[in-house]
């Protein structure tokens, strides 16, 4: 045990600060009072932090008022007064921390026997407690230094350089599939998490399915948890897409001699490809992470974007109110985009509120349980199609018609190519608005309308008032 611990670096450190109390700041930057070994020298510095906070003095006399006799014996103290000076004392620091978290490893070791051993607890949930643990082991052990001016400003210099080599392209990051969509997005950028949400039929798994399948023609990796649906019906739905063999053909078997050699065509093409699928039902941000970093710890399969549908679907891990397992599955997902510098995409589903509205056209609040969400996305978007409301509308006056005993003429024209809007409620760092696309319901395949690329783009962007909420700013055509 001697390895993960050391007296005398944690003596030293705490001798640093009674010296030179304007280290703290930095050692607080690093250090909880239990990432010392010593009973003793955690209380030491729980107390110096108590003094530091209220702006008292860190010296001797103050830490005997607030310290417990039986807690900290006299000569620890007399010990850490009369260590030798140091002078790297973030190295020390960084030693300490070190040991810290090898101790807590060491914990985790025996905390996997006990729960394997257990008859009672069940593999998955034992691989749960596992991965919640190594997963907090994890973000406490993680440190970021301050930047400087001349760093910060040299990272930007860079940036913008890297833009420059672009020769000014609209898309910097991943493609959404979509033209005009990847003009006011930039695409799906590293790090970002992004909500798509809908009520149910409007094609939001649709829409996603588009865009992987678009980016995976383009040789990148993608990751698709689907917990709603199983792979086969999602690849019918791709294939649907990628061939435009429409899918009850496909669900049918009903192809002539051309559309089968398109199929065996797109078969042999997707086996190329970086599409990896789990549609297991039920999985929580625990081993999410997991099976994403496993995929993506080989290099070879480049993933570029992970896909979740639905967001709602996720399990929570341990016994809390579903608003607060929402909020940890969401902040979840925002700090693994960031980790694997790549986007996230999770589906969402809205409250029913929207139906009661003349405008059933979606806005943030009716995200479900839309405050975690909306504090972590970077972008949420909507879909939308009216049509879908329209044919409901004509379906329910049909069977109040039919209840009376009345004839009821129809006037609902059921077109083959439908209009969607893609509502950008938010962006953190661009226009709001909306794009609209084609939806082409045999093919469940979104498109660009057409002559899209010719069309303005009227632009909206959020800004912050003084007050603290979003006002937004008309801006003229500029994309």
């Amino acid at each position: 045990m001697d390895s993960v611990y050391s007296i005398n670096i944690e003596r030293a450190v705490l001798s640093s600060v009674l010296f030179n109390p304007e280290e703290l700041e930095d050692i607080l930057g690093v250090l909880k009072p239990k990432d010392f070994y010593l009973p003793a020298h955690q209380k030491i510095f729980e107390v110096m932090m108590k003094l530091h906070n209220d702006n008292m003095p860190i010296d001797e006399e103050f830490i005997k008022r607030r310290i417990n006799s039986n807690d900290v014996d006299d000569s620890i103290l007399l010990e850490i007064l009369s260590a030798n000076p140091i002078t790297n004392t973030l190295a020390y620091v960084r030693e300490i921390k070190d040991g810290a978290v090898k101790r807590e490893l060491t914990t985790l070791a025996t905390t996997i026997k006990k729960v394997s051993l257990e008859e009672e607890v069940s593999a998955n949930d034992a691989l749960d407690v596992v991965q919640s643990e190594l997963y907090k082991i994890s973000t406490d052990s993680a440190t970021s230094e301050l930047k400087d001016m001349e760093e910060v400003t040299n990272e930007t210099l860079l940036y913008i350089e890297k833009m420059k080599k672009l020769g000014n392209k609209h898309l910097i990051g991943e493609t959404t599939g979509f033209y005009d969509l990847d003009k006011r997005t930039t695409g799906f950028n590293a790090g970002d998490l992004i909500i798509i949400a809908a009520r149910p039929a409007m094609g939001k798994t649709a829409l996603v399915l588009n865009m992987a399948l678009r980016n995976v023609e383009a040789g990148k990796g993608v990751i698709m948890f689907s917990l709603e649906m199983p792979a086969e019906q999602l690849m019918l739905r791709m294939l649907s897409a990628k061939t435009s063999i429409p899918l009850q053909n496909l669900r049918k078997g009903d192809m002539d001699d051309n559309q089968w050699s398109n199929l065996t065509s797109a078969f042999e093409d997707l086996n190329t490809k970086k599409l990896f699928v789990d549609d297991g039902g039920s999985v929580n941000i625990n081993q999410l992470r997991a099976r994403v970093r496993k995929i993506a710890q080989n290099e070879d399969n480049k993933i570029s974007m992970v896909i979740i549908d639905y967001l709602q679907l996720m399990q929570g891990t341990g016994n809390k109110d579903r608003h607060q397992e929402v909020s940890d599955i969401s902040r979840g997902l925002k700090m693994l985009a960031r980790e694997m510098k790549i986007p996230i995409i999770a589906l969402s589903q809205l409250n029913r509120g929207v139906e009661s509205r003349p405008d059933k056209r979606p806005m943030l609040s009716d995200l479900r349980e839309s405050g975690a969400i909306e504090q972590d996305a970077d972008i949420i978007m909507f879909v939308y199609r009216d049509d879908v409301y329209k044919e409901r509308d004509e379906a329910r006056k049909e069977k109040e018609a039919k209840d009376k005993g009345e004839e009821y003429k129809s006037t609902f024209v059921n077109k083959p190519v439908e209009e969607a809007e893609i509502i950008i409620g938010k962006q953190r760092n661009g226009p709001i608005g909306t794009v609209k696309l084609d939806f082409q319901k045999a093919l469940t395949r979104f498109i660009d309308k057409e002559n899209s690329n010719d069309a303005p783009i009227e632009v909206v962007f959020e800004s912050i008032s003084d007050s603290g909420k979003e006002t937004q700013i008309d801006v003229p055509d500029i994309l």
